[in-house]
Formats: C-alpha cells, structure tokens, sequence
C-alpha cells in the first residue's frame, strides 16, 4: 500500500500513472503487434479449411467415378430382369433372353432323426465323445471351397444343441441349416447358387482318419455329399443361370452378375429377349459439378480478398483501456478494419490461386473422346476481372456433352496418370490444395499445434517473452517513480519540519 502526496498535497498517484502510461506506449505497441499476428494465423487457418472444405467436395464428388457413372435404365421387362450401372462411364444397351435360373444345391436327411428336441444336449443322442465337423460348399464364382477354406467345428456334445448347432453352422458356413420339428428331418441349402463341374456343391465330412458312422452327420442322418443325397433321392443339384446376351449363349454360376460394368439380375425365364439402354443421368452429374463450381468459386473469393486487402494502419489493435472506453458495436466495427490486410500480397496464397487456373485451363492429354478442356464442355472464366478468375457454368452446353460423351467428361476429370500433363482436372486441384496446405501449415500450424512447431508460432512465443520482460521493467519503473518521489516528499516534509523549528525559535526571542 503505498499513501503519498501527504507532504506536498500532489496527486502523486496521478502523476506516476501519466508517466508510466508513456513508459507503456512500446510494450502497448508489442502487444498489438501480437494480436495482429494471432489475426494472421487465424486468417491462414481459415484459408486452410476452406481448401480442406473444396479437397473433400472435390474428393466425393467430381473426383469420384460414381459421379459420373449415374445412369437412366430402362428395361422392356422389369419383371424379368434389373439392371444397375456398376462402373460404366459410357451408355450401354442390348438385349437378353433368360432360359434358366441359378439354383442354390440342397439336401436333407434320408429319414427322421432321434432326435425329438432340438434344445436337448446332444450328449443324449451321440454321447459325450468331443466332435468335429467339416462343411465345404460352392463359391460365388462356382468352384468349391477348398480344405483351408473349409468351416470347422469343434464341439462338446454334453454342451451343445442341436439348435446351437445349426446357429453355429448358419452364421460361419457356405450353407443354411434348419431342423424340421414336424418332419424330424434337417435340411441343408448351398448360399450360393450353381452347378459345379465337379459334381458336388455341399460335402459334409469329419476330419481325416475320423469315422463317418456315429458322428453329428450319422446321427441327424444326412448324405456325405449332395451328390449322394440326389442318388438316394433326399437332394437337388445346383444349376447355372443359363441365358443368351446378344445372341452368345452363356451361364452364369448366380442370377446376379456383371458385364462391361453393368449389374445384371436375373429373376425369371423369358421365351422372348429382354431389351435395355441407358442414358447419363445428366441432372446429377450436372448437380454435382455445379457444387464442385460454387465451392471453388466461393475460395477463391476469398482468398483473393484475402491477397489484395490493404491494411488499415490507422487502424491499430486495441488496447485494454481502449477496447474498456468503448461499446461492443463499436469494438466490432474497430477490429473489423484494424483487422484487415493480414493475408495481403502472400506468395504462397497467390501461388496456389495462379496454379489452380493453370490446373483448370491446361488440356488434359491423352483423352481419346471429344473432351479435354474445361471450355469445350461449357465452362470458362468470368470475363469480369473483378471476378478473380471465378468459373461460369453454360448449363445447356455442358448437359449436351455429358449426353453426347459422358466418358470423356469423366476422364476430363479423372484421367489417372502419373504426368501432370495427362493428370484429370480433379487429380490436379487435389494435389495443390495438399501443397498449399502443408505450406500454411508451416506457417500457421493447426488448431491443436503447439507455436513452436510452426513459424507464427515461435513469433508469438517471442512476443510472449519480450512483453513479460517488459512488465517486469515497467514494475522496476513505476517502483522507482514511486521511490523518487517518496524521497521529494520526505526532502519537503523535513524542510517543513525545519522551517517551524525556525519560526518558532525566532518567534521565542521576542518573549
């Protein structure tokens, strides 16, 4: 606590804090200079999400062959056959007549078995002995299973169920089980549908050097294969698809298949062709390259904004004492213009921008269709220099080369190679916002990056220091105000004391 001005009536508080307020004006001048630097890398970061924002669009959307593969079917009968573009870029059409369905193989036991209750142990029925057996059954592409690929089970039967069994053998193996409580019989069906050259779909067997007689397969009564199960006339074969595509006569192991990156789906014989054609879904491609435009235009808006901006110097950060003798909509209105300018004329931003317009503009080589420019399928640059180089989509034109070749539309944006020349437009795009993010992440770091790990950071870590110095002199400073001053005030109230004393002593020599 410090009591002053006693001696001399001054406002020596008053005058410290006049003097230390100018002793304050360079560290005020540090401290803005640091708020104007978090602006800055707040302002890089910003810049950072929004390309992070456009990679992702760009990412789920033109750069996706999904986009551009959407497709209007049609099929003469819909009852008969469906069909879903897969990964065809181009239209596709033809004709189909459907002899024969695929079949899944199936068997079932050659008579009721012993067992009466699927929930009893089956301990009951085959005794205690630990059992284990081997499913092997078709693949989708029609081969069977082979013995690495095979479904094991090892099981106590003094813990196991029939029922549990059956659920052990549904959720792990090539083939669906069921116990028949009104028949007493179990039956077995293949998952996959086909006939396989070998003459087996479904084998039911134990381990090698085990016995046949007695195990789980002996006692619910079924057949080794589904092969014997048709001799003993308890089982069906599997069968192929078998159809003609434009004319070829063909099978196929599964009622639903590919070719040239269509999805077919058999689901009944025809004694006639089915015919079908597609034709580009132009709405949703039109949609998704529209949102890819917006958000690219909406970037680089703001990044140009951003570059060009001039800085308002007149126009400091605020201080404390400033920002208290103000009100919010005034504070608002101060840092909206003291903010500005922070990004203006940075290389790295203005790099990426001149290389995104290179990115768009240069041809795609190697493209067989019609299409290797951004002009030619109806988009080109704003012919406002204002604008900065934003796109303007020709809704009509580009709807006519997306029905016209919708592959080269495709590959104009997504051409795979390893040469910038040849790269598709989006593959461009991506690989400079990585770049220009990584430099801006060197600049400005993330969210969570600690300042020394990137370069504004280690600025602000400085600052940190030199301000913290500086309060430390400011309190040595204003000590030593206050010092000078108690010693004034000491001198006064000394040379007060001996002023009375000599009027009093001079006064006395009159008495």
């Amino acid at each position: 606590m410090r009591i002053s001005g006693l001696a001399t009536g001054l406002d020596i508080d008053g005058i410290v804090s006049d003097l230390m307020r100018a002793e304050r004006m360079p560290l005020e001048k540090l401290q803005q200079e640091k708020t104007y630097t978090e602006w800055q890398r707040d302002d890089y970061r910003e810049v950072n999400k929004m390309l992070l924002e456009l990679d992702d669009l760009i990412f789920s959307g033109i750069g996706r062959q999904s986009t551009f593969i959407q497709k209007d079917v049609s099929v003469s009968n819909s009852d008969a056959l469906d069909i879903r573009n897969v990964n065809a870029t181009s239209d596709f059409s033809g004709s189909i007549q459907i002899n024969q369905l695929a079949k899944a193989a199936s068997m079932r036991s050659l008579a009721p078995t012993s067992i009466t209750d699927p929930s009893a142990k089956l301990s009951d029925a085959m005794g205690t002995d630990e059992q284990t057996i081997v499913i092997k059954a078709i693949k989708e592409d029609g081969t069977m299973q082979t013995n690495e690929e095979a479904f094991k089970l090892t099981f106590d039967p003094a813990e196991e169920t029939l029922q549990s069994v059956l659920g052990k053998i549904n959720s792990g193996s090539g083939v669906s089980a069921f116990y028949d409580e009104f028949t007493g019989q179990v039956s077995v069906t293949a998952k996959n549908t086909g006939l396989n050259a070998n003459g087996v779909e479904i084998e039911l067997t134990q381990p090698a050097g085990s016995a046949y007689a007695g195990s789980f397969w002996d006692v619910v009564n079924l057949n080794s294969s589904n092969q014997k199960a048709v001799e003993a006339g308890v089982g069906s074969r599997g069968e192929n698809a078998k159809f003609s595509y434009d004319g070829l006569e063909t099978e196929r192991a599964s009622n639903t298949f590919t070719i040239n990156g269509v999805e077919l789906n058999l689901k009944q014989t025809t004694t006639g062709e089915v015919s079908f054609n597609s034709t580009a879904d132009t709405d949703k491609i039109v949609e998704n390259i529209t949102k890819f435009v917006d958000k690219y235009n909406e970037f680089i808006e703001f990044v140009n904004g951003k570059v060009s901006e001039k800085r308002n110097r007149e126009f400091q950060p605020l201080t404390n004492e400033q920002r208290e003798s103000m009100s919010e909509k005034q504070v608002e209105l101060w840092e909206e213009k003291a903010r500005s300018g922070t990004l203006r004329g940075d290389s790295v931003l203005s790099g990426a921008l001149n290389q995104m317009r290179s990115n768009l503009y240069s041809p795609v080589s190697g493209i067989e269709g019609a299409y290797s420019q951004l002009t030619q399928i109806g988009i080109t640059t704003s012919s406002n220099y204002r604008d900065g180089g934003k796109l303007i989509i020709d809704e009509e034109k580009l709807r006519e080369a997306i029905s016209e070749d919708p592959n080269s539309v495709y590959e104009l944006f997504n051409k795979n190679s390893d040469s910038s020349e040849a790269k598709g437009l989006a593959d461009r795009l991506r690989d400079t916002a990585g770049e220009t993010m990584r430099s801006i992440e060197q600049k400005a770091g993330k969210e969570f990056s600690t300042n020394e790990t990137f370069v504004l950071g280690r600025n602000l870590r400085d600052m940190d220091s030199r301000i913290a110095d500086f309060e430390a002199r400011l309190i040595d400073t204003e000590n030593r105000y206050y010092r000078q001053f108690t010693a004034m005030e000491t001198a006064i109230q000394r040379m007060g004391q001996q002023s009375a004393y000599l009027a009093q002593q001079f006064g006395g020599g009159y008495m």
